[in-house]
């Protein structure tokens, strides 16, 4: 019988040489959900969703808005209370909404570049890596293309539980009374449900991923010739 130890690194191995591995180019939906308990006894849920593009140094999110919501309108539900807009010639005020405005994160040379893409307004914008925290960015390549760095699935012992996903395993790990629990998919090299919360249920959220069928032939970062350019410094007051 293999000690837990050796059972350990042998998944962590496993895990590593796949992260190794080419990843397969991947478009996914994505759901977001989160429950709070407030000492006020208060209960607080989101949800929220996503679309995916995942190819060779690039990463494209995109909230999905409800048809009844108008995009460059919408509140930013979760953004930072710093207003973040510039005054146009005729005074108007332009707000830049970091939550419904697309996601480009690259990576060239080994190093991380983000950007958003105002496809309403044909402009790039630019996040300089001091501003990353202002638009819920954490600087991780890994983080964004596999949802969760594939190192920090690996530290989490393999679970007993069984998954109902060909080539998929289930992490967990508790302690002091919170959990995390990811199903992750060895093959497409991809979180496919990740877990945390705590045994008093007080919080608790979930991610859940669906790869879909068919790849997008059309790859929005492609058609940004002719945009604008602009530097997240032009959209302060």
């Amino acid at each position: 019988m293999k000690s837990p130890i050796l059972f350990l690194a042998a998944g962590l191995l496993c895990t590593l040489a796949q992260a190794a591995a080419p990843a397969p180019d991947l478009d996914l939906g994505i759901q977001y959900y989160s429950r709070v308990l407030t000492p006020e006894g208060v209960t607080r849920e989101s949800r929220y969703e996503e679309k995916m593009l995942r190819r060779p140094g690039h990463i494209w999110v995109e909230r999905v808005l409800p048809k009844s919501v108008a995009a460059k309108d919408a509140p930013a539900a979760g953004a930072t209370k710093q207003k973040v807009a510039f005054k146009p010639a005729q005074h108007e005020h332009k707000e830049f909404n970091h939550v419904v405005i697309p996601r480009h994160v690259i990576l060239e040379k080994n190093k991380v570049r983000l950007e958003y893409v105002d496809a309403d307004d044909k402009q790039v914008i630019s996040i300089p890596p001091t501003e990353y925290e202002n638009v819920n960015f954490d600087g991780s390549w890994e983080n964004s293309f596999y949802l969760l760095n594939p190192a920090l699935v690996a530290a989490i012992p393999l679970s007993k539980q069984a998954s109902s996903v060909a080539g998929a395993r289930w992490h967990e790990v508790e302690k002091n009374g919170v959990f995390q629990r990811v199903l992750w998919d060895d093959q497409k090299q991809i979180a496919l449900i990740i877990e945390s919360g705590d045994k008093a249920n007080t919080f608790y959220r979930r991610v859940d991923v669906k790869p879909q069928a068919s790849l997008s032939a059309e790859l929005p970062w492609t058609k940004v010739k002719g945009y604008g350019l602009k530097e997240y410094s032009d959209f302060l007051d």
